[in-house]
């Protein structure tokens, strides 16, 4: 296995993916999700949405379609009615997917992000338009699996929610496999929506 997948766009990969420093330190455990939320504190009105990726020339491809569906199902769980109109609805949400293996992924520089339209949020520890191999090590190889999701409003652009979830499995497992990862960190994603914001944690 050669690839790590830059699967969307152009959101990132934050330092904390694959060393666990923000819930106490050490190793991440294989299987977990580590989850990050980000919010304005303020209530979050559902009504149409679309789903999309950060590239938007992703956008209708089979790669796209193959993860979106799960983030799908959990905003319409929440109370979206989730549009397939693509630059109508008034909220979007952008989806970024990234696989790799651990030691590339922590490799990457920090980049920061943010919400409401500043400068808050994590930095993040993969660029835009990365790639990179996946290697073995002892213990066998370690696949990471980031799944990120920007809420914002179209008309003006302000971010409004943002999350961000991370996990972990050997290269032979069912959670190394991107769809499996992909439906695993948006149900932990989503779990409690919004979430308390700035806080990592863990979801077994």
């Amino acid at each position: 296995m050669k690839a790590v997948m830059r699967i969307g766009g152009a959101m990132l990969l934050a330092a904390t993916v694959l060393t666990g420093c923000a819930t106490g330190g050490g190793e991440r455990r294989l299987g977990g999700a580590d989850v990050t939320r980000f919010h304005l504190g303020e209530p979050i009105a559902r009504g149409q949405i679309a789903v999309e990726p950060f590239e938007p020339d992703m956008a209708g491809s089979l790669e796209f379609r193959s993860y979106s569906g799960a983030v799908t199902a959990q905003l319409a769980r929440l109370g979206w009615t989730v549009v397939d109109s693509p630059g109508k609805s008034e909220q979007v949400a952008l989806v970024d997917v990234r696989q790799g293996s651990r030691e590339a992924l922590r490799s990457r520089p920090p980049v920061t992000i943010g919400i409401g339209g500043g400068t808050g949020g994590w930095s993040s520890g993969v660029g835009a338009g990365a790639s990179f191999g996946v290697g073995g090590g002892r213990g066998g190889e370690i696949v990471g699996t980031m799944l990120q999701v920007s809420i914002k409003r179209r008309s003006d652009g302000t971010v409004f929610w943002e999350g961000r979830a991370e996990t972990e499995a050997r290269a032979e497992d069912p959670l190394a496999d991107r769809r499996n990862a992909v439906e695993r960190l948006a149900d932990a994603l989503f779990r409690d929506f919004p979430g308390e914001s700035g806080r990592t944690i863990s979801v077994p």
